[in-house]
């Protein structure tokens, strides 16, 4: 009998945020080296003549879309409430590159809220998607399940 089976791919990614009225030293710009760790659920291919036989999905695949939908994008960025001090954030896109306007608090929790959204749309992973797992620290991250979100 077939079985339901569980893949995981982990990312990292460097980014730096900022959080607007913060009462803690998250107040100032600072990064963290955050590790992503992407769990698809479902059943492996059966199919002999196929070259992805025995597959939930190949990693290979998996990789190529969470690069091209976040990595790439969050990599090396500064992530900023979009309501922060508009002279800062000019002087911010006037200076550096990679600069994102985050339409809220650019929380873990949000971030990661943010990355599941981005991954449910992909037709290739969305409906496979099972957990999200977001690490800020070493000891602190943040987790988003399908089943809190059907």
């Amino acid at each position: 009998m077939l079985q339901q089976i569980r893949v995981t791919k982990i990312f990292t990614l460097e980014m730096a945020h900022v959080l607007l009225g913060y009462d803690g030293d998250c107040k100032n710009i600072h990064g963290h080296s955050y590790k992503l760790h992407i769990t698809l659920k479902g059943l492996p291919l059966t199919d002999d003549s196929h070259v992805k036989n025995g597959m939930v999905i190949d990693f290979k695949e998996l990789k190529k879309i969470v690069k091209d939908k976040i990595i790439t994008r969050f990599d090396h960025a500064l992530v900023i409430n979009k309501n922060h001090d508009r002279s800062l954030i000019n002087m911010l896109e006037n200076n550096f590159e990679k600069i994102i306007l985050f339409e809220t608090q650019p929380t873990c929790e949000l971030l990661l809220s943010h990355f599941a959204n981005i991954l449910k749309q992909d037709s290739t992973i969305g409906d496979r998607l099972w957990n999200i797992k977001l690490y800020e620290t070493a000891t602190s991250y943040a987790e988003w399940f399908l089943s809190d979100n059907i």
